[in-house]
């Protein structure tokens, strides 16, 4: 054992050394238990195979425990993350790695996640989000519709996203505008990125814009969420203004919106089977995808081109000339009823079609009632909409 004298010092401090956290390096603030590593090898999780080694003092078998030390004890910790994931909705990865990096102060872990999250919503702003949800809100004066986006259909449906966008709707209702009942109006997002929020939602709270709130809620979700823009419509001086949102999980929120204005006349006139009918030709439009209002509102150009298509068709039938203008004409027919709304099959009874229940409605009212506009719009639709609204052009020649 003449070896023994010589090493014996050395290990002394070396075990010394081990056992003080601060001198050895090795000191941890989380608190989550202990590994042991060997003297000989220093591996962490596992003792070193001593037979694998020449080193003279393999023979002892001697063994150090590292601890992780914290200011908290472990059910603390457990507590303490519980009420930062509640606070924050946050992963819980990037929960417990603040709150580490924070020394478990949770006020101060709460700051670290927010400013993280300002800097993952800027990396994911690249990212594609076709997925999300409308969100309606509506006074006495119009209507808006507004479009939040996110990557997967799992954050759509989250609770606190359906919230925001929610809010973001009711808040663009204060935009200011032109009141134009023929016209659908765009709300581009460089409108909304500086509205102002009041949100009062438990983990999503106080005076925001909508940039800051969108940021945050990124940062809660772990995904790309932007703003799609939206529309506004405005109700008609006397009559009703008519929505209805298909696969809506609560009340203002869904994945299509169908919007619809119904004009009467005479001002003295109920309106009750006015509402009743909107209600239901709002419905309409979401199932039946009109895109114009009217023959008169399809363009030259969209005539055109079905025109030539149709026309192209009929001369393979290899049919005369007069055959085939008057197929051409029969499928335009067709065509009309298809994409013009006053030329549609009504969906609740397909015995009627837009015009003659219109007609039906302005006899039981006693004065006219007419569709003054009406807006289809879908989740992923909104930029396309937008751009091709840009010239505030009347809906028909939007959608």
């Amino acid at each position: 054992m003449g070896f023994t004298r010589g090493v014996k010092r050395p290990i002394e401090m070396l075990c010394k050394r081990l056992n003080n956290p601060v001198n050895s390096g090795y000191y941890y603030s989380t608190g989550l238990g202990y590994r042991e590593i060997s003297c000989t090898g220093f591996s962490e999780n596992k003792p070193v195979d001593s037979s694998n080694y020449s080193n003279p003092i393999r023979g002892f078998g001697i063994f150090f425990s590292r601890s992780y030390s914290s200011q908290a004890s472990a059910p603390e910790q457990m507590n303490l993350i519980k009420q930062l994931r509640e606070r924050t909705s946050a992963p819980i990865k990037d929960v417990k790695s603040a709150l580490i990096a924070c020394n478990w102060d949770i006020e101060a872990a709460q700051k670290e996640l927010r400013k993280r999250g300002v800097v993952l919503a800027s990396k994911k702003s690249s990212r594609i989000a076709a997925e999300g949800v409308l969100a309606l809100a509506q006074n006495k004066e119009k209507t808006v519709v507004v479009e939040l986006n996110c990557e997967t259909d799992f954050v759509a449906r989250n609770e606190i996203f359906q919230f925001t966008a929610l809010s973001l709707a009711k808040s663009a209702l204060s935009l200011e505008g032109s009141k134009q009942s023929y016209l659908t109006m765009p709300v581009g997002p460089e409108c909304l990125e500086d509205l102002k929020m009041n949100l009062d939602h438990p983990k999503l709270n106080g005076e925001k814009t909508v940039q800051n709130a969108i940021t945050e809620l990124a940062a809660m979700m772990g995904e790309n969420v932007r703003l799609g823009g939206g529309f506004t419509m405005y109700a008609p001086s006397y009559g009703v203004l008519s929505t209805y949102l298909h696969q809506s999980s609560q009340p203002g929120v869904g994945r299509i919106a169908g919007l619809l204005s119904l004009e009467v006349e005479d001002h003295n006139a109920s309106t009750d089977a006015v509402q009743r009918v909107g209600s239901e030709l709002a419905m309409h439009v979401v199932a039946a995808k009109p895109l114009f209002l009217a023959k008169e509102d399809v363009s030259s150009d969209a005539l055109g081109h079905e025109r030539e298509i149709l026309k192209s068709q009929a001369e393979s039938t290899g049919k005369s000339q007069m055959a085939i203008d008057k197929m051409v004409e029969g499928r335009l027919r067709k065509y009309f009823e298809e994409v013009v709304l006053m030329e549609q099959k009504f969906v609740v009874d397909d015995t009627l079609n837009i015009k003659t229940l219109l007609n039906n409605v302005s006899k039981e009212v006693g004065s006219r009632v007419k569709i003054g506009n009406f807006l289809r719009m879908e989740v992923g639709e909104g930029f396309r909409r937008l751009e091709a609204s840009s010239k505030t052009e009347p809906l028909a020649e939007a959608a």
